[in-house]
């Protein structure tokens, strides 16, 4: 049985001015999901603890001008999630060249990318579905680019998220959600500055036995390496904290983790499988993110200055949160190697994300 029909409210005006709706999906579950038109925005996720405490688990912001600014707090992120090097790549012969908005390499679609765009809402039994239209040549992509990305919510509390989209030209495309998660609910403002908000206390598994090393501008490298032996080792839960402190230059140079985990095949790649699952001992919250994508970027919030702050007053700092944004491989256009994020005329992509509660249902992960 769905979860009852979404309603909206009023969430203040873009930057441009057009208004802003925050839609709310509801589960019996208690889960509840507030989403914003502007950026596809995950606003608020609200999810039961142990003791049946209900809180945020992502990091949210007071207004649309706050989200504006941010880094890509809950958007949806296109056309290319992660980084492209160098802000060109080659396909079928043409040389396209980005906008350089980080390092001179492209970040997320670049400086105008989706999460700075407003969406469509459409409400569904139990679902939101948001429509974008990107036009052809829309941050020096080629081809006019329809997409179309739906919330859905379970009863159990399942938040399912479902990208499909279409091109009239040959392109690239590579989409995600950035929401920054923190199980423990969101700090307060009274909580001390230095608190990390329990996220070095969270445990995380990642169903990956590579990962991709990066160069200082955050580009990998090439191949994959194992992670056995090194503090991208999370085959086995293992607190963020004790990767976080570890001397790897890897680890050093970003000021944590900022990396894409290749995530082991799929017996069916039209079926979710098993990301990652990310453990609270505090709280007793368990999220489990399975997904149909063979990569998954965890960035551990490492840019967060105390400049942004939440509806509540508490200003966020480093590591008070971590982003398990499921996608293809960074720099895949430039790289063969990689599974390919070619999209052709004719053809239809389709990604499904899940973002599971086993400890609201019993079940294990």
């Amino acid at each position: 049985m769905p979860a009852s029909p979404p309603h909206s409210s009023p969430f203040g005006h873009a930057p441009d001015g057009r208004p802003v709706e925050c839609w709310r999906l509801e589960s019996a579950s208690g889960v509840a999901a507030e989403i914003l038109t502007y950026g596809g925005t995950l606003h608020a996720l609200h999810v039961p603890d142990t003791a049946g405490r209900s809180d945020s688990v992502v990091l949210s912001l007071p207004d649309v001008l706050s989200y504006a600014v941010s880094p890509y707090f809950g958007a949806l992120v296109g056309r290319y999630a992660n980084r492209i090097g160098s802000a060109r790549f080659l396909l079928d012969g043409t040389l396209h060249r980005l906008p350089a908005n980080d390092r001179g390499h492209t970040l997320h679609g670049g400086p105008d990318g989706f999460h700075h765009r407003l969406w469509e809402a459409q409400p569904l039994p139990g679902a939101l579905r948001l429509t974008l239209h990107s036009p052809d040549g829309d941050m020096g992509f080629p081809g006019a680019l329809d997409v179309s990305a739906t919330y859905a919510l379970g009863e159990d509390g399942t938040l399912a998220l479902d990208f499909e989209a279409r091109t009239d030209r040959t392109t690239v495309v590579n989409l995600t959600n950035h929401a920054y998660f923190n199980l423990a609910g969101t700090p307060a403002a009274d909580s001390a500055a230095d608190d990390p908000g329990a996220i070095l206390r969270h445990m995380l598994r990642i169903d990956a036995d590579g990962f991709l090393p990066v160069s200082t501008e955050s580009i990998p490298w090439g191949p994959e390496q194992r992670v056995a032996g090194t503090p991208f080792d999370f085959t086995r839960p293992r607190a963020l904290g004790d990767g976080l402190r570890a001397p790897d230059p890897q680890v050093k140079s970003a000021d944590g983790y900022d990396h894409c985990w290749v995530l082991r095949k799929a017996a069916d790649p039209a079926v979710p499988r098993t990301a990652a699952v990310l453990h609270d001992p505090d709280s007793g919250r368990t999220l489990e993110v399975r997904t149909t994508e063979p990569g998954i970027q965890v960035y551990t919030a490492n840019q967060l200055d105390g400049t942004l702050a939440g509806p509540g007053g508490r200003r966020y700092g480093p590591h008070d949160a971590v982003c398990l944004e499921t996608q293809h491989l960074p720099d895949s256009p430039n790289r063969r190697e990689y599974p390919s994020t070619v999209l052709r005329p004719g053809e239809v992509l389709r990604s499904r994300t899940e973002f599971r509660f086993p400890h609201l249902t019993g079940g294990q992960s």
